[in-house]
């Protein structure tokens, strides 16, 4: 860590380039850092030393959409891909289909998503692999499918108790912070929730554009200084709730998915794809300019 604030320091005293959009910065890294591994800053606003590969493909798993190269995260979020592509199994499923970690060195992307940004988020197809030898090229043609209705408030005729399955694996172990699911995925969960389901339940949230995936995120790893996790978002959770209270039914209602054009919109604020490196943590100009 002395060594990124250092170059942090150096960096800020040579001329300014936050002219240049660090998404573009970023993505011209094709590889990680050296050294270890290192969250720097947050989520949706940040860069990641010592990222580590997820395997192409594994005994239990594909990455997809290589030509992206964004199969690229902190070693723990590797570790976790891993472990949850093999715990699957139990449920019929080969396997997990993969998609985006993050950039090798993190840091704002230039197409998708807006977090994604430090090595602790990964995307996981609603897609029970068929097949775990898929060329490069079927990597690309492959899409995900949705288990959502088309009305966006329930689930539709592709969930089945596998799902259920996956996502109480995937939210109960320690590791993970919260996991984005379409709405209505949520609604369904709660459905047959008990006491017991409390816990993985809370890392449940609803997120638009979640039906064809399930987006994981991790903690901050220990030790990991310059990492800042999210504060809980679930309205109960002080009081040990699951998240499925009368707040959920918003995500499905029809103020929330058609609502009315605000005559006096907010000002609209910077997105990640605008970002200059000015607007990261100053440590991450030492990330994009180390060997």
């Amino acid at each position: 860590m002395k060594r990124l604030i250092l170059l942090a320091l150096l960096a800020l005293a040579q001329p300014a380039t936050s002219e240049t959009l660090a998404a573009k910065l970023f993505a011209a890294k094709t590889q990680p850092t050296s050294g270890p591994a290192e969250p720097i800053g947050t989520y949706a606003r940040g860069c990641a030393a010592g990222n580590v590969e997820l395997p192409q493909t594994g005994p239990n798993w594909q990455a997809m959409r290589l030509n992206r190269n964004r199969n690229w995260g902190n070693p723990v979020l590797v570790a976790y891909l891993e472990d949850l592509s093999q715990a699957v199994t139990a449920f019929g499923w080969k396997g997990l289909y993969i998609g985006d970690l993050g950039n090798p060195r993190g840091g704002p992307m230039i197409s998708g998503h807006a977090s994604h940004q430090m090595g602790l988020d990964a995307d996981v197809w609603f897609l029970p692999p068929t097949r775990l030898d898929l060329t490069a090229q079927e990597r690309e043609k492959l899409g995900a499918i949705s288990i959502r209705s088309e009305d966006q408030k329930s689930v539709n005729e592709n969930w089945n108790d596998s799902y259920r399955d996956v996502l109480k694996t995937a939210a109960s172990d320690p590791r993970v912070d919260r996991i984005f699911v379409a709405a209505a995925i949520k609604l369904e969960l709660c459905k047959t929730a008990t006491p017991a389901d409390t816990l993985w339940l809370q890392r449940i949230r609803p997120e638009a554009n979640h039906q064809d995936h399930f987006h994981v995120r991790l903690k901050c790893p220990a030790g990991s200084d310059l990492c800042q996790t999210q504060k809980p978002s679930v309205s109960d959770l002080s009081k040990g709730g699951s998240g499925c209270d009368e707040t959920l039914d918003y995500w499905v209602s029809n103020a929330y998915l058609h609502p009315k054009p605000n005559p006096n919109p907010p000002p609209r604020k910077k997105g990640p794809k605008e970002f200059t490196m000015a607007d990261l943590p100053a440590q991450c100009a030492a990330v994009l300019k180390a060997k």
